[in-house]
């Protein structure tokens, strides 16, 4: 018997804001809507599909009352595929993300950053074809 990893599902005060946010980050679309929670995927996902195999899984955005307090315990990191990390980010940072210090120092070649609601997330190496 195992399970699957399905779902991440982060709290939020605007789940459908959030949702637009991560949809223009990572190219997904929203695969379902309920009172209070979006999910958002990069394919659609089946019973069948998920039982055969491991699959992507998918990112649920639920309303909750209390606000965010502390640094994440837990964070996506995102990799550009056609640009630059330091392009990314500013990409980013024109959909509502911020450039955030969580102690990371300046010598990393990474960048942190927080989606509108201020959930930390990183944008690492590219992997963008280099010229020869």
């Amino acid at each position: 018997m195992t399970s699957r990893f399905t779902e991440l599902v982060i709290d939020c005060h605007d789940p459908e804001r959030l949702a637009d946010f991560w949809c223009a980050v990572l190219d997904f679309k929203v695969i379902d809507r309920a009172d209070g929670q979006v999910e958002i995927a990069s394919w659609e996902p089946t019973v069948a599909a998920v039982r055969a195999r491991q699959t992507p899984p998918t990112i649920t955005f639920i309303r909750v009352p209390e606000g965010k307090t502390v640094k994440n315990r837990l964070h996506l990191d995102v990799t550009p595929i056609d640009t630059s990390t330091e392009a990314e980010a500013t990409r980013l940072t024109a959909l509502g993300a911020t450039r955030v210090d969580v102690g990371q120092g300046p010598a990393r070649s990474w960048i942190v950053m927080a989606d509108p609601e201020g959930n930390e997330f990183d944008v690492v190496r590219s992997l963008a074809p280099t010229p020869e």
